[in-house]
């Protein structure tokens, strides 16, 4: 009598080598590159609506003004952390984190237009993104939570965005996107959604609890708060459209250079040379 033996697939739960992650992460570059643009865009969409969603928590916390700095700060950044999580589990095109395909680039793996192709269509997709899920959002009027304390929160949030110094600003959106391109890393690293939400936890609320800044999330806070202050919530003239422009284009300026820093610094150590390259 014989007995068949059942054909198992042996699945391993470990977190891939760095080396192995900065090669997936070419891989990842590479699909980004070739992905159809209307596809792109949608997919752009729902990153800045999920991104959006993570504010939208983040505020809501905070509309409770009568808690300690320190507790504000750490637990507002925890939930914050629901937009990435979103954005890794659910796959979604997220701008900051998809500067890391310079590591594509380096390689020779991928074409300049093909780099910048993603990063217009992905950017303009998070910002439409963005304002639908604020529109949504705006309309469920949750700005008006626990007496009107929820808007008073986004605005108070956009308001202080837009009056930081040029420089600031600048070197604030660099050290938001290194730990924003870390987290992705480590999602890259990562096979389960333990992994993956584990993982992103401390790097996302790092950056939130120490005002960092994000463009994509800007994307969200600033125009809700410009809505909001339209309306009468805040000082008249807190938020402005200018103040919403300015601070948007330095924090995208300063997310390139902090991802360029995180994939650059990885592809350098661990990339593996290629016999075939793609010309400039």
């Amino acid at each position: 009598m014989s007995i068949e033996k059942e054909d198992l697939t042996v699945v391993c739960p470990d977190a891939l080598a760095p080396a192995a992650t900065e090669a997936k992460a070419e891989n990842v570059g590479i699909t980004k590159a070739t992905m159809n643009p209307a596809k792109c865009f949608v997919a752009a969409m729902l990153a800045g609506a999920f991104i959006g969603f993570g504010g939208m928590y983040f505020c809501t916390f905070l509309g409770d003004p009568t808690m300690p700095f320190a507790v504000q700060r750490m637990v507002g950044g925890i939930c914050f952390c629901l937009g990435l999580t979103l954005v890794l589990c659910c796959g979604a095109e997220l701008f900051t984190g998809n500067v890391l395909m310079i590591c594509a680039k380096a390689s020779g793996k991928i074409k300049w237009s093909g780099l910048f192709r993603n990063w217009v269509v992905v950017w303009l997709g998070n910002l439409a993104g963005s304002l639908l899920a604020m529109f949504i959002i705006y309309m469920s009027n949750l700005q008006g939570m626990n007496g009107g304390a929820v808007g008073e929160a986004f605005v108070s949030v956009a308001a202080g965005k837009v009056a930081l110094d040029p420089i600031i600003l600048f070197f604030k959106a660099i050290m938001c996107n290194v730990l924003v391109c870390l987290a992705v890393w480590i999602g890259f690293s990562g096979k389960t959604i333990v992994d993956k939400v584990i993982g992103l936890l401390f790097p996302i609320s790092a950056f939130v609890a120490c005002g960092f800044e994000h463009c994509v999330a800007n994307m969200f806070f600033l125009p809700m708060g410009l809505v909001l202050n339209l309306g009468g919530v805040g000082a008249a003239g807190a938020v402005t459209f200018g103040g919403v422009a300015y601070n948007i284009a330095l924090a995208t300026l300063g997310n390139i250079v902090g991802g360029l820093l995180v994939g650059l610094a990885y592809w350098f150590i661990y990339h593996k040379k290629q016999q075939k390259k793609l010309e400039k």
